[in-house]
């Protein structure tokens, strides 16, 4: 479905990311579900620094993307809003309860087993990368992920999808492996790089995927670049 202003559900999303952050902006998890579910949306678009003012906090209260808006609804965290899309619209929760049940459940241990070593090591690889701590964290980090991934790994062994038919669960699998894709982690287990190709090739994906990215329209704050120049540095002593 095109982004329509006109539509009865808005999201937000930011209009600028740096380099890295693009194609992973929680927004797109949400953009996602709504294309495999076929509704149409709008999208509010943020600068910098306007997720922290007073407006976009009474939607979400911890300033960050995106939120959803339809009617007199507003959510906020990107699993509770696919979780929600998925319930309201057919074409992410399989029928009867135990589909419903198991699909809860992936998106549960996406985003509370999954993706907690992840973005710990995304921590330390950029926003605390210029810390003493960082480098000697990451091995340590790194074999929490691996150690997950093998549990992921060995669980879905041949299925094409975690608990039967694509479902939100895989949606949100995805979203959150995608994360740490060309870190020499995922590739380690050719079942879930396989998994993440399939789910990335559907349609619903491509269309999210390019509607994320032609949004980001703005600039970046200003000591951006300095800043930049000084992370990739640190980052360098991390190979």
């Amino acid at each position: 479905m095109p982004v329509d202003p006109d539509a009865d559900i808005t999201i937000t999303a930011f209009d600028w990311v740096p380099d890295f952050a693009r194609g992973q902006v929680r927004d797109l998890r949400v953009r996602w579900a709504l294309e495999e579910t076929g509704q149409a949306y709008a999208v509010r678009y943020l600068s910098q620094g306007q997720q922290k003012e007073a407006a976009h906090r009474a939607l979400q209260p911890f300033g960050q993307v995106p939120t959803y808006e339809e009617g007199d609804l507003t959510l906020f965290e990107s699993g509770t809003i696919v979780w929600h899309i998925a319930e309201r619209f057919p074409g992410l929760v399989p029928e009867g309860s135990r589909g419903r049940a198991e699909a809860l459940e992936w998106l549960f241990a996406a985003l509370n087993t999954m993706e907690p070593p992840i973005m710990d090591r995304a921590q330390m690889t950029i926003f605390e990368a210029m810390e003493p701590w960082a480098g000697p964290r990451l091995p340590g980090i790194d074999e929490r992920i691996a150690e997950r991934l093998q549990e992921a790994s060995d669980r879905l062994g041949t299925a094409t999808w975690f608990g039967g038919s694509f479902s939100a669960g895989d949606l949100m699998m995805v979203s959150v492996l995608r994360i740490i894709e060309g870190a020499g982690l995922i590739e380690a287990f050719p079942n879930l790089a396989d998994y993440i190709a399939r789910a990335t090739e559907r349609p619903a994906f491509r269309q999210a995927i390019t509607d994320h990215l032609a949004g980001f329209t703005g600039h970046p704050p200003p000591g951006f670049d300095e800043w930049m120049a000084e992370l990739r540095t640190k980052q360098g002593e991390f190979t």
